[in-house]
């Protein structure tokens, strides 16, 4: 059993300032999975935070769902093998050629966390955008306790967050 959580901030290029990162600051982190969760080989937990909504969470529960999670899994050997998966238009960051986050053995917990720049068309003539902050957590195993999320520890880790406006990321931010 696969337990997902993926939390998603989402906002529009008008908000890029420092008051409107205030307003989301802090939205990105895990939050309690519900419980019980249903049976299923994989169950993913979707919340995101959504500035057209006024960062009013919206959250569902899927299982054993063909919809992405952000992340690809795969078995081996007992082992789950978490890839990165960022689904639709990627402007920013570039995609990178490795695409393995981490290994996670029976009973583990990895944290993925990534920033992207989507575009909403693909039209060359209207490249319309918007800016994603995830945060996702795999747990290799269940019943997974539904504070671990949310209050750790984590086994792995891999951040990828990067700057969405061009310049690079400061040290002390990652």
């Amino acid at each position: 059993m696969v337990t997902v959580q993926r939390v998603r901030v989402r906002w529009g290029p008008a908000s890029r300032g420092a008051a409107q990162a205030n307003a989301r600051r802090g939205l990105d982190r895990p939050v309690l999975l519900p419980d019980p969760l249903p049976p299923g080989e994989v169950v993913a937990h979707e919340v995101l935070f959504d500035e057209a909504t006024g960062y009013r969470p919206r959250d569902e529960v899927l299982a054993d769902s063909e919809r992405d999670p952000g992340v690809r899994l795969r078995r081996q050997d007992g082992r789950l093998i978490v890839s990165r998966s960022a689904g639709g238009w990627v402007a920013y960051p570039h995609r990178m050629p490795t695409s393995r986050l981490f290994t996670l053995a029976p009973g583990e917990v990895g944290r993925y966390r990534a920033n992207f720049r989507l575009l909403v068309t693909t039209c060359a003539c209207n490249p319309s955008w918007y800016y994603e902050s995830w945060t996702v957590h795999v747990s290799n195993g269940r019943p997974v306790d539904p504070t671990r999320f949310r209050d750790g520890p984590v086994d792995h880790e891999a951040d990828h967050r990067v700057s969405l406006y061009g310049a690079a990321r400061s040290p002390q931010r990652r």
